[in-house]
């Protein structure tokens, strides 16, 4: 991936961000997706008042994307902090466990790079395996 390419994912992920549902926690997150065709799916966070309903926005990004018919993935940024940071954050926000294991569903994670960033300039890229040295997979099956 280019660095154009990756700055690209990253101001795509901060506009998603913008959407954030996040009442409770004040912990706005965004993602930008980026399929093997180079589509790019955005998802933000969604919190709910019984916390186990909510959705990552990382898999927000996957469902509206499985949904159109994707199923190959090269890549995907995340933003994540304060809800009132707004063009840029003051931490990395890794994917949860549960999204890391999605992305495992759909991704090569020898080849797919996870971004996560605090501003289009601050950020750092992970393979999946990295990140998730022991995933579950179909050949487990």
């Amino acid at each position: 991936m280019t660095e154009e390419e990756k700055k690209e994912l990253i101001r795509e992920a901060f506009k998603a961000r913008r959407n954030s549902y996040s009442p409770y926690s004040h912990f706005a997150v965004g993602a930008a997706l980026k399929t093997k065709e180079g589509k790019i799916y955005t998802g933000s966070n969604m919190e709910n008042a019984a916390f186990g309903p909510g959705v990552c926005a990382e898999r927000c990004a996957f469902a509206c994307a499985v949904k159109e018919g994707e199923r190959e993935f090269v890549a995907i940024a995340v933003v994540g902090g304060k809800a009132e940071e707004k063009e840029e954050v003051s931490d990395f926000a890794y994917p949860c466990g549960v999204c890391r294991q999605v992305m495992r569903e759909f991704a090569d994670p020898d080849e797919f790079v996870i971004v996560v960033a605090k501003s289009e300039t601050e950020a750092e890229s992970h393979t999946l395996s990295e990140l998730l040295p022991y995933g579950f997979g179909k050949e487990n099956m």
